[in-house]
């Protein structure tokens, strides 16, 4: 499995709408978006604003939920 393919998975998991998906750019619900970085790191961003790097997609997940 990708690093993109757990990453949609993850978001799969905890109803995550995604927007669209464009090369290594993953487009969310309320203007979120995330990059999936070498090393399984995912970038989060907010209107082109990077927000900050996560290694773990739970709290990737969790902090998109709750915000």
């Amino acid at each position: 499995m990708t690093t993109l393919e757990m990453l949609l998975e993850a978001l799969k998991v905890y109803e995550i709408e995604v927007i669209a998906i464009e090369g290594t750019r993953v487009t969310l619900q309320n203007n979120y978006e995330v990059e999936v970085e070498k090393n399984q790191l995912y970038k989060l961003m907010e209107s082109g604003y990077i927000i900050a790097p996560f290694a773990d997609l739970n709290e990737l997940c969790r902090f998109i939920i709750d915000a």
